[in-house]
């Protein structure tokens, strides 16, 4: 998988995607990122990104000419196109694993200021995805994210990949409580039947906690397994 990233801060990337598992797979080519800067698709000798908004108002808005034309610069394959926006679809994991089956390159266009020239939005992207409902000071932070999210669903990217199976939100619910060594701390005890090597009724005590854990901390989510709702079927991310 390929992630093409358009970002006024290159020095961002790799970042945290440069460690652990997810950076051996970078160096092994299981996934790339490449890096691209608007200011190098400007037209004047101060490399002007942004400009005042229209009809006034405070800060400063990305002009058009720098992304469009960073993005009509990665010839073919076509990829995805994101915007990182706080007005977009709220990423999730059904929105990722349906975005990795069907694309094999992306790209993810940071946003900064005040957000970019709606004519970006409108037509030069596919898709506005948000991580949540709150406002970061750009979108390279978000941008990690859906790379991270994404990385993890490569063959090879996760040492064990049963561990990607059952990741949170992964059959729309969190994942179960999980103990390691020692089995008592402090009066703390692991769960009995944790230890009891009865592995048919481990399974049915972990998905009731993963039932009881999603019901209190997140209803919505435990109302849409209820119902069999996927809230990204009706997400076009067609390109």
């Amino acid at each position: 998988m390929i992630f093409e990233v358009i970002t006024i801060f290159p020095e961002c990337f790799p970042g945290v995607l440069g460690i652990g598992n997810l950076g051996k797979a970078l160096q092994k080519g299981l996934f790339k990122i490449n890096v691209h800067n608007p200011r190098n698709f400007t037209h004047d000798k101060h490399r002007t990104v942004d400009d005042s908004p229209y009809g006034g108002g405070p800060g400063m808005v990305m002009k058009p000419e720098p992304i469009f034309e960073c993005l009509e610069s990665l010839g073919a394959p076509k990829p995805l196109r994101i915007l990182l926006s706080p007005q977009g679809q709220k990423w999730s994991h059904q929105l990722a694993r349906k975005i990795f089956k069907k694309y094999s390159r992306i790209a993810l266009v940071c946003g900064r200021y005040e957000g970019v020239d709606e004519r970006i939005r409108e037509f030069a992207v596919d898709l506005d995805i948000s991580l949540g409902d709150y406002v970061l000071s750009g979108g390279e932070v978000a941008a990690m994210t859906v790379i991270e999210t994404l990385s993890r669903f490569i063959p090879g990217v996760v040492g064990d990949p049963v561990s990607v199976d059952s990741d949170s939100f992964t059959k729309s619910l969190f994942k179960f409580p999980q103990y390691t060594r020692p089995v008592d701390y402090r009066g703390m005890k692991v769960p009995e039947i944790l230890v009891s090597g009865n592995h048919q009724k481990i399974e049915e005590w972990r998905i009731q906690k993963a039932l009881e854990r999603t019901q209190e901390k997140r209803p919505d989510l435990f109302s849409c397994k209820l119902h069999q709702k996927d809230d990204s079927n009706s997400i076009d991310v067609d390109a």
